[in-house]
């Protein structure tokens, strides 16, 4: 569920769902329902509460959510850095799913004030849970295949170091039950083999996770975008020879229906060094070897993305990481071993 948005009309009428869940504040609307916050008049604990909409093909999505929370079940949600599930109930004919309350969405959290963007010591910590999430998922063969700011929750934002949770298994299916070509995930943040329908796995979410990385430090999406066409404009944009083989216009046609490209906010990088130089100012804290690590997050080719595990082996995470630093070559001292 991305963000706040001012819910549907349809809900505004509501004041309780199932027998004792009173309704306290809409939290977020999206392709599959809302999102509500509610009092348990039981226990008068807050919940949030997701209510799925009554159409057939939202019902089948529900049901194979609810199987991917079942698995999950078997993992301690502290420890694998998910959201407590529930269960759930039926109202209006409509699916609700019952989670614990969390703090305020990544987006948020980095989008106030003014898309801040966090120093590398905040960053590890958060990098590192995130990671955490996909090792146990892994563990279970279960894809995420939405992982974004707007899917992962901060607990208690005024907490040092922050902890987060990702939610929303909506899209979340069995690594053994992918179908290639279906259309998962947020555009700016899926992975080259989801939007060119070829088979995928795991390694999805974790170019996904890169993504939102580099989003953590520069404080915008890398590939921002609301139309699959967008991310790849944003990638032509800076190449050199890019008008040599290609022709623009302001544009552009996809089933025959005319798109008018998008005015966005972003950022040009020529490669992936050029984040390094975007960091706020202060002593040396890993810089270079997160922009190490986020290039094997990165990497076009699924086969060859870093595991889980082996993003928290890599020297990012490793407390002696400022040795590491030292050890490695500037581009300047490369560049002499070449000539």
């Amino acid at each position: 569920f991305e963000g706040p948005h001012v819910p549907s009309k349809l809900h505004l009428n509501w004041s309780f769902l199932g027998n004792h869940y009173k309704v306290e504040d809409f939290l977020g609307e999206g392709v599959f329902g809302i999102v509500a916050k509610c009092r348990d008049t039981k226990t008068n604990q807050a919940v949030a509460i997701k209510v799925n909409k009554n159409r057939t093909d939202i019902l089948e999505q529900a049901k194979k959510e609810i199987f991917i929370l079942e698995q999950l079940q078997r993992l301690d949600p502290d420890a694998a850095n998910i959201v407590q599930w529930n269960g759930f109930f039926l109202d209006r004919e409509q699916v609700c799913l019952k989670f614990e309350l969390l703090d305020q969405c990544l987006w948020n959290y980095i989008g106030a004030p003014n898309n801040r963007r966090l120093p590398i010591s905040e960053v590890r910590p958060i990098l590192g849970q995130l990671t955490n999430v996909l090792s146990h998922l892994g563990s279970l063969g279960i894809v995420h295949a939405d992982l974004k700011p707007g899917n992962i929750m901060v607990v208690k934002r005024y907490e040092s170091p922050v902890k987060v949770r990702l939610i929303d298994f909506g899209l979340a299916c069995p690594a053994s039950a992918v179908m290639p070509g279906d259309r998962v995930g947020t555009v700016g943040y899926s992975a080259p083999e989801v939007m060119l329908g070829l088979p995928y796995n795991e390694a999805c979410d974790m170019w996904s996770l890169g993504l939102v990385a580099v989003e953590l430090v520069t404080g915008v999406p890398l590939y921002p975008g609301k139309k699959y066409y967008d991310p790849p404009d944003h990638v032509l944009d800076p190449g050199v020879y890019t008008e040599d083989y290609f022709t623009k216009d302001n544009y552009y046609y996809y089933n025959q229906q005319r798109y008018e490209s998008l005015e966005t906010r972003y950022i040009k990088l020529t490669c992936l060094d050029d984040i390094e130089q975007m960091f706020r100012r202060g002593p040396e804290d890993g810089q270079r070897l997160f922009v190490s690590l986020i290039k094997e997050m990165l990497a076009l080719d699924a086969h060859q993305r870093i595991t889980p595990s082996q993003v928290l082996r890599h020297p990012f995470f490793n407390p002696d990481y400022k040795t590491q630093i030292t050890k490695m070559p500037t581009l300047l001292s490369f560049l002499t071993t070449l000539f």
